[in-house]
């Protein structure tokens, strides 16, 4: 065989795919009536044709779907121009203007990048001695820093920071995951501004806002969005699978992300990998 259809193991990445590499999905699956924030429109998915519906001269036939969903639904990534303060998205700019036409000409979905990092689990849930957080309980910078402690790690510019609450847990439950009625543990300004100073890229956790909701109070005031969007760039992730990292105790990876380019959007739905060593 001709050497150059074969495919040299002396390639670094190669070898390590050879070696083996494990990818552990940090996304929920999508499905109809799976649980989404009472601010946005739920996921939709049923068959639009079906296999008979049409039969070619061969025998052949084919199905396919119709997907309805908002762009904030299920495992995301939020866009810049998704929060404004005072009428100003992230850099100053004018969001009201950016917003003409219907899709923004500013900080769109299209610019979210494709992200290759360095990943750290900090595991809160872990920290507290309990499997979930309980609702309404806000993570502080001290329960990040002394996560990224017993760890054995420590955050750097550039950096994918994860937070576990262990809320997921609750995601086959619509109800108890929403956490109307119990809040919903997560971030709190002290946290949010703790991790813009580590100087990270992006920012996620396993619930359906990212940040404490207290309990009876929804989602109606998100000073966290705020203070990662809009003053500091950083892109939030929501609605995270982080059960099976955790309970392997792998606290550092290679995250991979690769967000649809929705023109003019404020987010995408995203299937989050990590990339670890077998």
């Amino acid at each position: 065989m001709s050497g150059t259809n074969q495919v040299s193991t002396r390639n670094p990445l190669v070898a390590a795919v050879t070696a083996g590499v494990r990818l552990i999905e940090l996304g929920q699956p999508f499905f109809t009536g799976m649980p989404c924030s009472p601010n946005h429109p739920g996921f939709r998915m049923t068959l639009i044709r079906r296999h008979g519906d049409m039969v070619r001269p061969d025998g052949g036939s084919a199905a396919n779907e119709i997907i309805v969903t908002g762009g904030h639904v299920g495992t995301h990534i939020d866009a810049l121009s998704h929060v404004s303060h005072e009428g100003l998205l992230h850099g100053g700019a004018d969001a009201h203007e950016a917003q003409r036409g219907g899709a923004f000409t500013r900080h769109g979905a299209e610019h979210l990048p494709g992200l290759i990092r360095r990943g750290v689990l900090l595991d809160v849930a872990r920290l507290h001695d309990v499997e979930v957080l309980s609702g309404g309980y806000e993570i502080t910078a001290e329960d990040l820093r002394s996560a990224a402690k017993q760890a054995g790690t420590q955050l750097n510019p550039g950096d994918i920071a994860l937070i576990r609450t262990g809320w997921s847990r609750h995601f086959t439950d619509r109800d108890a995951y929403l956490g109307g009625a119990s809040g919903v543990p997560g971030a709190g300004v002290g946290a949010a501004r703790w991790l813009a100073e580590q100087g990270v890229v992006a920012t996620g956790s396993d619930t359906t806002a990212y940040e404490c909701i207290p309990p009876g109070a929804g989602h109606s005031v998100l000073p966290v969005h705020r203070i990662l969007l809009v003053e500091s760039g950083i892109y939030i992730l929501e609605h995270l699978a982080l059960e099976e990292l955790a309970a392997a105790e792998l606290t550092e990876f290679v995250f991979l992300l690769a967000p649809l380019r929705i023109v003019g959007g404020t987010g995408s739905p995203v299937r989050p990998l990590a990339a670890v060593s077998r």
